[in-house]
């Protein structure tokens, strides 16, 4: 099949292999040597193994997990109920309103809560411990200036 994007003039080095040198050359060539390249921006592998770090992603997992599993659970609850328990699930609360429908608002008013309960978690425990890693590795992006 004939390359229609091919330019018409002369084919470098990487046309003609099909690799890019600078991403793969493993020789030195063009490239220069790991030991001698300078790095830019900080260094994410030490602030994972930062003990702030661990401590804020065990905190953000010591809320998100419960939480997401016990949305989990009563989800199927409610699953459960309205496949087994329709006479229970049908059962009037007033009017034309049976119990059935107001656990299935429960479902919408619990998502309600959850996102205002992690959006003050955040707020009140993430943000502050993020902020302090970001200013002890000298990160600038994403922080309002």
């Amino acid at each position: 099949m004939h390359n229609v994007a091919r330019t018409t003039g002369p084919a470098a080095a990487a046309e003609d292999t099909g690799q890019m040198p600078a991403l793969f050359d493993r020789e030195g060539g063009d490239a220069a040597p790991r030991s001698r390249r300078r790095k830019r921006g900080p260094d994410y592998e030490q602030i994972q193994r930062s003990p702030q770090f661990r401590s804020l992603r065990s905190r953000f997992r010591r809320f998100v997990f419960p939480m997401s599993i016990g949305f989990f659970a009563w989800y199927l609850v409610y699953v459960v109920l309205a496949a087994y328990a329709s006479d229970f699930m049908s059962t009037p609360v007033f009017g034309l309103v049976n119990v059935g429908m107001l656990l299935g608002l429960g479902q919408f008013a619990t998502t309600a809560a959850i996102t205002a309960l992690y959006v003050r978690f955040a707020d009140r425990e993430m943000d502050p411990r993020a902020a302090e890693i970001r200013a002890q590795a000298a990160v600038t992006e994403g922080t309002p200036q």
